[in-house]
């Protein structure tokens, strides 16, 4: 057996006593979770937040438009900024989908993102809002440590932090880590889009016109509509649509608020219409949708049901 091999198998060993039951984990360490699934989850519409995915075990789908990513024990996921799309999930109970969530913190990223061009190590790549890309051995290597780090609570608490720092350091200077450092930087069109998305996020459930995201980015509403597009493949106000869809649904499943109470947190100001952009979304009625994802909870993470957050 390879050493590859040899860590791939310790790692889901780690993860079966992390992660023993199905569904959604927190670790003892902020930011970082894991997911477990004994069976195969169908295409289901996500919205995660600025995350690494890591699979060890089974293998993930995402959907994006005419594009599919796969995530599995050789490929990693990087969203660099908040994204709607589908996710599909591949397990089995004699071979269950095994992964881990880490949150990517934007302000760590951007201290990284300033050493790496203080020393001109960056490596130049197109941007983009998510990608998959090689799990390569050292963050491989990075990954088994953090799973026995987070075996102990006072591992976790001062092995932790330094074990995802390397491990954030390890995607921004692979293949494609210029994502993640383009959405950082404001004088790029990708990171003002970045910025919008983030700003949408916190304000979902305000009236955001597009005219006004335009000017706080500095772009006329043509260029935004473009640049917009260009990193989400949607439009800024179907984007809005989707987010408030999203929050809303988490808002009636782990809430238990009602359509009409969840439709006017979310910033709806017709319930009728919510439920008809609902349904046009999810296939579903509110109440449908919400019966169905509460069965399932211990399937799907939280944050898929959400989709606030980040992995399934």
């Amino acid at each position: 057996m390879t050493d590859l091999k040899v860590r791939q198998a310790r790692m889901i060993a780690l993860l079966e006593k992390l992660a023993p039951f199905e569904g959604y984990t927190l670790s003892a360490l902020d930011g970082v979770k894991f997911m477990r699934a004994d069976r195969a989850i169908p295409r289901t519409p996500v919205l995660y937040e600025p995350c690494i995915v890591i699979v060890c075990q089974g293998r993930k789908k995402g959907y994006l438009g005419d594009e599919f990513y796969t995530y599995d024990p050789n490929h990693y996921l990087v969203l660099s900024v908040p994204l709607p799309f589908e996710s599909e999930t591949e397990a089995s109970t004699q071979e269950p989908m095994l992964a881990v969530s880490l949150r990517i913190d934007l302000k760590l990223a951007a201290e990284l993102t300033l050493e790496l061009e203080r020393s001109r190590s960056a490596t130049p790549s197109i941007p983009s809002g998510i990608y998959s890309t090689p799990l390569s051995e050292d963050m491989s290597d990075a990954l088994l440590r953090l799973l026995q780090a987070l075996l102990a609570p006072q591992d976790a608490m001062i092995l932790g932090p330094a074990i995802v720092r390397e491990l954030l350091y390890r995607v921004l200077t692979g293949p494609q880590g210029g994502a993640i450092r383009a959405s950082l930087t404001q004088q790029s069109h990708f990171g003002k889009i970045g910025k919008a998305l983030r700003r949408i996020h916190a304000n979902y459930q305000e009236q955001i016109d597009v005219a006004t995201l335009a000017k706080e980015a500095g772009m006329s509403v043509a260029a935004f509509h473009s640049n917009f597009k260009a990193v989400t493949l949607t439009s800024p106000i179907q984007y809005l649509k989707t987010t408030r869809l999203h929050k809303a649904r988490l808002l009636m499943v782990q809430d238990g608020v009602s359509a009409a109470t969840a439709s006017n947190l979310v910033g709806y100001e017709s319930s009728s219409q919510f439920s008809r952009e609902f349904k046009r979304f999810f296939g579903r009625t509110p109440i449908q949708e919400a019966s169905m994802m509460k069965s399932a909870l211990m399937l799907m993470s939280a944050e898929d049901l959400s989709n606030a957050a980040t992995m399934q």
